[in-house]
């Protein structure tokens, strides 16, 4: 048989392969999506009056002024039309390239194709036109509320980065080359990783964004050594066990979000911040949240401060036989140090000597970009699963929080698994990231409509176990520390907060970076740096950073020492005892419960 009759053959027998292998996972898709709940409209879009509204500002700006709207029509016009007669130009020359390219760089597009080849350039640039002409559009609609206009441009931007070329297979040189060097294969498994994460997600589409084999909590990640040493049905405490001989007298608790589970600050030795605070000479105590399912739609934030915060602080005081603890609130963990707080002032409980807040809200008068979740289009919505489950399950906050940041959590993610084929990298942030937990009904709707419609905490006060709680009321010495670049708690409010706290006492520390990379940032890699300043943390948050200092690496050890000076003297460290019940990291952070 001849070579080119051979390689034929091969290649036919390996096209016959993958088209059955499409066939079976196309019915195995099938049957992945007939697995879907039925979806509330209320929590996939905004509401359609949204666009309602956009149209007819749009409208009443054209008629009161035509001549604004007609420069935008015209000048988007005439982009396009010289787009196109330099790309006509270019292949009338007999030149098979693209014509000169004036868009801005954006990582989406890199492959040289997009530069070089006439279809490619031909396509990106004119979406790049188009989508420069829609935002502009957005950004000069006055006849709009402001927070509509926000929404506006948020949920514009959504559907413009939805529409990009790489989206798409016919228009993805990538996702195209890859096909023809693989004869298709790399088109097969993707569609394998597809059918892969309906099944997994029942209907749902979620895209897997890390390989969920790679990673074993308490195996590889969460490892740092310490036990159980008290579980009610709400947290496991957990004691880690001592690196030094000696340690503070002064014991640390750190209660972490129960958004996601708390090893986000023990992924590895490297970069725990567990293990880091261990090894600085502290007894640490964590707590890690239980996984709600729908016996806990009777939980609301009195629970957690009653059964979770006083019972933790309390425990923690007697395994130490101490009068006071410090403590550290990471995110809406933090939130909820603050109701405790002032529950604790109006009590005259004296059990807290210092509090850190980890990126924490307080003030929600500006909710930054995930506001745009928080209209009562998409509450009312939350609020009505939640009252039907129980719970919210954790696949809508997953979905939520990465909306904020689809590029690199939907899209380019979509674009590896399914349309490259490629399996999902071994990273064990966004192994964290997709391990998320659901929430208690009660619990969901009063953070919601008190804490972030209201803002009760900072104006009228809070109704909570019999008290009626102010911001103000958090009066302890206290340091908090906010991320530069933070898409959830943006830091403005975070800073706007912390400055109406009753604490004469207040330390604020800047961190470059987000949410994640700004609190998990170890001294060992000299990544990210933090601005601090004397100054009151008070007024203008800008003003506050203007004249602020630049210090380069990680603010750990910064915080450590203003720690170090509010947890007394240095005794021999405690051992784990007799009250150990099993091995850190427990029992909670294994659970993974959807509906």
């Amino acid at each position: 048989m001849a070579t080119s009759e051979y390689e034929n053959s091969e290649g036919l027998e390996a096209l016959n392969a993958n088209l059955a292998r499409i066939e079976t996972l196309t019915q195995r898709l099938i049957a992945g999506f007939a697995q879907q709940s039925p979806q509330r409209p209320d929590l996939q879009a905004p509401d359609p009056s949204l666009y309602m509204k956009a149209a007819s500002a749009y409208w009443t700006e054209m008629v009161q002024n035509p001549s604004k709207i007609l420069e935008q029509q015209v000048g988007y016009w005439g982009k396009t039309l010289k787009h196109f007669v330099e790309a006509q130009e270019a292949l009338r020359a007999g030149q098979l390239s693209a014509p000169e390219d004036h868009t801005p760089d954006d990582k989406r597009f890199t492959n040289p194709l997009w530069k070089t080849h006439p279809y490619f350039n031909y396509i990106k640039q004119q979406y790049m036109l188009s989508s420069a002409a829609i935002q502009s559009a957005i950004d000069e609609l006055d006849a709009i509320e402001p927070r509509e206009k926000r929404r506006l441009e948020y949920f514009g931007k959504q559907i413009i980065d939805m529409m990009a070329p790489t989206n798409f297979l016919g228009t993805n040189p990538d996702a195209l080359m890859k096909a023809v060097e693989t004869e298709g294969e790399s088109l097969v498994k993707g569609l394998e990783n597809l059918v892969r994460d309906i099944e997994a997600n029942k209907g749902d589409l979620l895209v897997t964004l890390a390989d969920r084999d790679a990673f074993k909590v308490g195996g590889n990640i969460g490892t740092t050594e310490g036990a159980v040493v008290y579980r009610n049905r709400m947290f496991e405490l957990i004691q880690y066990k001592p690196t030094t001989e000696k340690v503070h007298e002064t014991p640390l608790l750190i209660f972490p979000p129960w958004i996601n589970k708390f090893y986000i600050m023990d992924l590895k030795p490297q970069n725990s911040l567990i293990k880091w605070i261990v090894d600085q000479g502290y007894t640490l105590f964590v707590v890690s949240w239980v996984n709600p399912d729908a016996s806990f739609g009777d939980v609301g934030l009195d629970t957690y401060v009653e059964e979770g915060y006083l019972e933790a602080i309390g425990k923690v005081k007697e395994l130490c036989s101490v009068k006071a603890i410090n403590v550290i609130g990471y995110c809406i963990a933090g939130t909820t140090l603050s109701l405790t707080l002032a529950l604790m002032d109006k009590r005259k409980d004296k059990s807290i000597k210092s509090a850190t807040f980890f990126t924490t809200l307080t003030d929600f008068s500006d909710q930054g970009e995930v506001g745009v979740f928080l209209d009562d289009d998409f509450v009312d919505g939350i609020e009505a699963e939640a009252k039907l489950s129980g719970y919210l399950r954790s696949y809508y906050m997953t979905k939520t929080f990465s909306y904020l940041r689809s590029n690199d959590l939907i899209y380019a993610p979509a674009i590896r698994s399914y349309m490259m084929g490629e399996a999902p990298p071994a990273f064990d942030l966004l192994y964290w990231n997709g391990d998320g937990t659901n929430l208690p009904g009660r619990m969901t709707v009063e953070y919601l409509r008190a804490l972030c419609q209201r803002n009760e905490l900072c104006d009228g006060g809070f109704e909570l176990l019999g008290e009626k709680l102010h911001i103000s009321g958090v009066k302890v010495p206290l340091c908090a520390i906010a991320c530069e670049t933070d898409h959830i708690a943006a830091w403005r409010s975070s800073f706007r907060g912390v400055g109406q706290m009753g604490s004469t006492n207040k330390t604020f520390i800047l961190s470059e970076s987000g949410h994640i990379a700004g609190i998990i940032n170890p001294p060992n890699k000299k990544k990210y740096g933090h601005y601090t300043s004397d100054a009151p943390v008070d007024g203008d948050a800008d003003a506050w950073r203007a004249q602020s200092e630049y210090h380069q690496g990680s603010w750990w050890p910064r915080w450590e020492e203003w720690l170090r000076s509010r947890s007394g003297k240095l005794i021999s460290a405690r051992p784990l005892g007799d009250s150990a019940m099993e091995p850190a990291p427990g029992t909670y952070v294994l659970s993974n419960i959807e509906a």
